[in-house]
This record gives structure tokens, sequence and C-alpha cells, in this order.
């Protein structure tokens, strides 16, 4: 059991939030402990008798059967690579720019009146991971066709279209939307793998300091550099005074010199 437990922590929080969520809400609902109807998302529900609850469950009721275990698969993997690897020390990041696209598939999703916007969040995971990956990467549907990674959004929504008919697609669609938003506003288009977000909205995708300060982080985002995992760049400007203000010698020490002649 500790072993368990060891493995479980070792999974970024974010991801693990995800992952519980999933299957804390999806589990009762198909072992009918809990009616289903009580996760869905229902506008009237929601605004009118503020059974707010449903604007989390929504994001987490999952499919019954088998589709349900590769939802599942696809949630931890792509969130966890995000979380790992382009949001690695800055889970507040993540988290904060995540609620922030679950809102707007809130609002996307309205127009179409889905219940559930479980598919909506996996498109939208999955295009933002498949956008920040480096050019001519290769990802496989199914362990049985390999294909770039670009295109893997695509070839979701197409199985969603063949499985679930125009609803399931019309939500894949949405949450690829808000993906690209996402990719687009706080990443910048071209930026890829080991990039930092320098969208028009990056500033908006940082997290308050009372959510780095829950997630026991500090803000490292210094004036004239960026933190990147663990590397950090500095104009040469900002090495300088820094070297200056704490008595560092920087540079390569030639000595105090001859006079010619002498």
């Amino acid at each position: 059991m500790a072993e368990i437990l060891t493995e479980i922590r070792k999974i970024p929080p974010v991801t693990r939030f995800l992952v519980a969520s999933s299957l804390g809400i999806t589990i009762p609902a198909v072992m009918q402990l809990i009616s289903p109807w009580r996760l869905v998302f229902i506008s009237q529900a929601v605004f009118k008798k503020f059974e707010l609850w449903r604007l989390y469950t929504s994001f987490f009721l999952g499919s019954t059967g088998l589709n349900y275990i590769f939802e599942l698969a696809m949630l931890y993997r792509n969130s966890n690579a995000l979380e790992s690897t382009h949001y690695d020390r800055r889970s507040s990041d993540y988290a904060w720019q995540l609620f922030l696209a679950s809102l707007a598939l809130v609002g996307v999703n309205r127009p179409i009146q889905s219940y559930s916007h479980t598919r909506a969040l996996l498109h939208t995971l999955t295009y933002l991971m498949c956008s920040l990956s480096p050019p001519g990467a290769l990802t496989s549907i199914m362990g049985l066709i390999t294909i770039p990674i670009a295109y893997f959004p695509y070839a979701l929504l197409g199985m969603d279209l063949l499985t679930g008919g125009p609803s399931a697609a019309a939500q894949g669609i949405s949450g690829m939307l808000i993906g690209h938003a996402w990719w687009w506003l706080v990443w910048g288009s071209g930026i890829g793998s080991g990039g930092v977000e320098q969208g028009m909205y990056a500033g908006w995708g940082r997290a308050p300091a009372w959510l780095k300060s829950w997630f026991g982080e500090r803000d490292e985002y210094g004036r004239a550099g960026s933190r990147r995992g663990a590397v950090q760049a500095f104009a040469p400007r900002q090495r300088a005074e820094e070297a200056a203000a704490s008595g560092r010698v920087t540079g390569h020490s030639w000595g105090s010199g001859r006079r010619l002649g002498s």
C-alpha cells in the first residue's frame, strides 16, 4: 500500500487532481450509487437553483464501458505531459490557466446545450499538448496507426464523430477552439517545445500570489529573465548589474598588464 501511495505522489498535483476527480465522479455514477442526472450541467439548475457543483462534476463525468478507460488514459497522458514538461515546477500556472479555460468551455458549450464538458476538456488538453510538441513528433492511435502529433486532435475528433455522432463532434470542436485560444493567446504561435509563454495575454496566465503560495511555489519571473523549468535566462545587462551588486567579478581576469618598453 505504501508503494502505491508513493507512486501516486509522483504524479504532478494538478494531473493527480484531474484523475482523482474523474474516478471519484464516474465510478459512483457507473455503479448507480448516484444518478448521473445529478452530475451533468443544466443551466437552469446551476443558475436558478444554485446547484453549483454541476459546474465541477460536468467536467469529470466520463463515458461507460471501455470508452472510459480510453478517456482516463488520455486525460492522464496529456495532462501529465503538459504539467511535467511545459509547466514544470509551475503547477499553479497550469491550474490557473486550466481554470480559465474551463470557464471558457462552459460559455462556448452553452449554445449547443452540452450536458457534459468531459470530452471538450479532453480535446482542449490534447490540442494544447500537440501544439507545444516538437515539430515532426509522432504519436500512435491505440498502438495501431502512427501519425504526426499535429494531426492527432483531428483524428480524435473524427473518432468522436464516428462513435458519438454530431453532438459529440460539436463538443470536441468547442474543446479544440479553446485549446487553440489557450495556445495562441498565452504561449504564442511558433513557440513549440521548451519555450516560454510569449502570447499577448501571457501575463493573464500567471497564477495569483495566493495560488502560488497554496502550491508552495515562488514567483520566479524576473524583470528581464524568464523562468522555464530548471533553466533561467537573463539579459546581459541584468547579469552585469547583479554581479556588480554582489561584488562578484565576471568575465576573464587579464591581470594588471605591462607597459610597452618596460
